[in-house]
């Protein structure tokens, strides 16, 4: 049992910390509402779990194989940060009442961990911290306790981000959190690419 709690620790502790997920499930909740965001959790829980399984199943082999292909991945989610920095710092600052608006897709968030370098880093790890190569049972026992820490976790970021929505009523108070949240992408755009 206790290295089960490792795992969920492990994953509370990569699952909640900031990053480029967490920032999108924030702004999500603040400025389409906890309903509409919960797209984007589940979403990104279960793109980051398929990519979970796919590195406990070997692709961590091809990365070590071929690293050119690790600095790509790194560099095209820096890309994507940045782009979603510049709509976050350019938006006007309207909180579109209408939850269907723009408000990220289920495909969305999948394809934000499929693109988010820290998302590659925890996979790598983990699987390398907690699951014997080759062991299918505990990629799948690892990938479950995952997918319940990383679901919670990420809808945490909407919900407060939902509790917020009643703060930023104005377009000024929205913009100035949208450039907050744009400077906080930039920031782990800046980290990824030194690390």
């Amino acid at each position: 049992m206790s290295i089960w709690v490792s795992m969920a620790a492990f994953a509370l502790a990569s699952s909640i910390t900031p990053g480029p997920v967490n920032i999108v499930a924030l702004s999500a909740g603040v400025q389409f509402g906890l309903r509409a965001s919960l797209r984007h959790v589940t979403g990104a829980t279960v793109g980051f779990c398929l990519l979970l399984v796919l590195i406990g199943l070997g692709l961590h082999e091809v990365l070590r194989a071929w690293p050119p292909l690790t600095r790509f991945i790194q560099l095209g989610g820096v890309a994507f940060l940045l782009f979603m920095a510049y709509k976050l710092a350019v938006d006007d600052g309207q909180i579109r009442r209408d939850e269907k608006a723009s408000a990220p897709s289920m495909l969305y968030g999948a394809t934000l961990q499929w693109l988010n370098p820290k998302a590659w880093m925890a996979c790598v790890a983990g699987m390398g911290l907690f699951v014997e190569e080759g062991n299918l049972r505990q990629v799948a026992e690892f990938s479950l306790i995952y997918f319940a820490v990383c679901y919670v976790s990420i809808a945490c970021w909407a919900v407060a981000g939902s509790y917020l929505r009643g703060v930023l009523e104005t377009p000024a108070a929205m913009r100035l959190f949208n450039r907050l949240m744009a400077a906080l992408l930039v920031a782990c755009c800046v980290y990824l690419l030194l690390s």
